[in-house]
Formats: C-alpha cells, sequence, structure tokens
C-alpha cells in the first residue's frame, strides 16, 4: 500500500507541475516571445542571415556557358560586388555555391561567372569571357545595389590566371576595383615545364596537357618558348606579364600555399614585372600561407579568409 501511495503522490506532482508550465505560458504578457524563439527570429533578420539571400542566374552572352549565377541581399545602401571565376583547369566547372554564399552574407553581391572552356575553344575566349562578365556586372549593377566602381575578381587556379590576367588586361584598373587570386597559374608555360619535369606530379602533369589545350599548340621547352611564330605568341599571350601596365592595373593579392603545386613564383613575376612598370609596391601583394592547399582549399586555412575581406574592404567596401 505504501508504494502505491507514493506512486500516486508522484503523479500527482507531475500533474501540477505540467499545469503550472501551461499556465505560465498562457499567462506571458501580449508580445513577449520566450528568449529562445527571440534568438531564432534575430538569427532570421539579422543583415548576412541565409534566408535573407536572393538567388538568380543571368546571361551575359549567348554561349550556355557565359552565365553568371548572382547571389546577393535586397538593400538600399550601395555596396561593393564580387566576380568569382572559377577553377578547373580551364575545362571543366568547380562549385563555388558554398563560398559564394558565405561572400554574399559578408555582405556582398556576388556575381558567380562561367566561361567557356577548352577543348571546345583556346585563348584567349577564357579571358574575353571574364571581361564580358565584368562588363555585364557593371552595366546591371544597380539592380543589385552594387556601385560599378567597386566591383572586385575572386578567381581560383586557372581562374585565378583569368582574374589576374583581367587585371592586367588593356588598363586593368577599367575592368574592377581589385583582384584576389588563389594559386593562380600565372605562367602557364611555366607549368608546361614543371609538369614535364622528373618526378612531376599528376596534378603538374594534368596541368601541363591542360595549358597545351588551352594555348592550341605545344611549345618547344626552349627560352623563346617555340619556332612557329604564333605559337609563340599564344603562350606569351597567356602570361599576364605581356600586358603589364604597372599604374593602370587593377591591385592584386595572389595567395599560394608553401607546398602548392603551383608554386609563388607564378605570382612573384607577375609582381615584380608589374613593379618594373610603375605599380606601388602595395598595390601588388604575394601571400604564401603554411601547407600544401590549393586554389579554393586555401579558404579553410586559418586566417585566410579574414585577410581576404579585410583586403577587400579597403578596396571596394
Amino acid at each position: 500500500m505504501a508504494a502505491v501511495r507514493v506512486r500516486w503522490r508522484r503523479r500527482l506532482v507531475t500533474a501540477a507541475l505540467g499545469t503550472a508550465a501551461a499556465l505560465t505560458a498562457v499567462v506571458l504578457p501580449a508580445g513577449i516571445v520566450p528568449a529562445e524563439r527571440t534568438a531564432e527570429r534575430m538569427a532570421e533578420q539579422r543583415p548576412g542571415a541565409d534566408g535573407a539571400l536572393r538567388r538568380s542566374v543571368e546571361a551575359y552572352g549567348e554561349h550556355p556557358r557565359q552565365r553568371v549565377t548572382v547571389h546577393w541581399q535586397p538593400r538600399r545602401a550601395l555596396r561593393g560586388g564580387l566576380v568569382v571565376v572559377h577553377g578547373g583547369y580551364w575545362s571543366y566547372d568547380t562549385d563555388w555555391e558554398h563560398w559564394a554564399r558565405d561572400f554574399a552574407r559578408r555582405g556582398y553581391a556576388v556575381f558567380d561567372a562561367g566561361y567557356r572552356l577548352t577543348p571546345e575553344v583556346s585563348w584567349p575566349a577564357q579571358r574575353d569571357d571574364v571581361l564580358a562578365a565584368l562588363r555585364w556586372v557593371r552595366h546591371h549593377a544597380a539592380g543589385y545595389a552594387v556601385d560599378p566602381a567597386r566591383v572586385g575578381v575572386l578567381g581560383s587556379s586557372a581562374g585565378g590566371q583569368l582574374a589576374v590576367a583581367a587585371a592586367t588586361y588593356g588598363a586593368g584598373a577599367a575592368h574592377s576595383a581589385g583582384v584576389v587570386a588563389l594559386s593562380p597559374v600565372a605562367s602557364p608555360y611555366r607549368a608546361w615545364l614543371d609538369g614535364g619535369a622528373p618526378g612531376a606530379t599528376a596534378a603538374e602533369r594534368r596541368l601541363r596537357a591542360s595549358a597545351e589545350r588551352l594555348a592550341g599548340c605545344v611549345p618547344d621547352g626552349t627560352p623563346s618558348l617555340s619556332a612557329d611564330p604564333g605559337c609563340r605568341r599564344a603562350w606569351w599571350s597567356l602570361d599576364p606579364r605581356s600586358t603589364a601596365s604597372g599604374r593602370d592595373d587593377a591591385p592584386m593579392l595572389l595567395l599560394h600555399s608553401a607546398h602548392d603545386f603551383v608554386p609563388a613564383y607564378h605570382s612573384e613575376q607577375v609582381a615584380a614585372a608589374e613593379r618594373a612598370q610603375g605599380m606601388p609596391a602595395g598595390d601588388v601583394r604575394v601571400r604564401v600561407v603554411p601547407g600544401s592547399a590549393h586554389g579554393m582549399r586555401l579558404l579553410t586555412e586559418p586566417g585566410v579568409v579574414g585577410e581576404i575581406e579585410g583586403w577587400l574592404r579597403e578596396r571596394i567596401g
């Protein structure tokens, strides 16, 4: 009997506590929201929340690859725009959706640009497409609350080469306000040499073959690149140094890892050429981070995204 009385007492206490909790919930004054729900609403409404992002796909040309995927948050105040140029050995797309959304949450309107690929087309179609995408972004900037004078570029690997090529083509500063390149293959010819050296890695050998497809011809491995003038011009024009003009070009932040299969000397050569043409030393920076990350993977290294964002804030806000 004692055990039965204990069980009944426990049931009565549980029922009383449940009733008290229910009454407490009912008598909350109007307009008062539980703390956990308030936190949820604040997360939904704060600038940069996932739910606030919009996404659209727009054409900047007639070819199916000439598209930009736009990620942005509606707002009235003008902001900077960021054009992403993906890598992929100039021959396939890589998925930048995660990082495009990440930079959009940081306040930029992000334009993830596709471009025509090898072997369907060879150089300079890829550079032409990046320049066309930049023109489209500047022309349509108002629709995304972007200041057309504050459009930057973020390129990775093969896309880094295209980003740097856009930064140095003609008056590069007229195309963009600044370029960040992750492991840019700034000298495809040097990559071709490295890929043919004894002990070259699979990635280096693949890059060598990809550079051949991009140029549309095979060099001869000599300092003159090729005995054929057309092939020589093609390979030299792949190198941003061929169009570097110093102060007229866009500022650049060029990043590699210490053991990147696209070494930092690719970017160091570009920096030296720009400084020789009069670009202020602070406008072209080569940064080497520890490890072996390449391209997009550099964004996962400690401090890299913060450094990029700080550099972009100084140039595109």
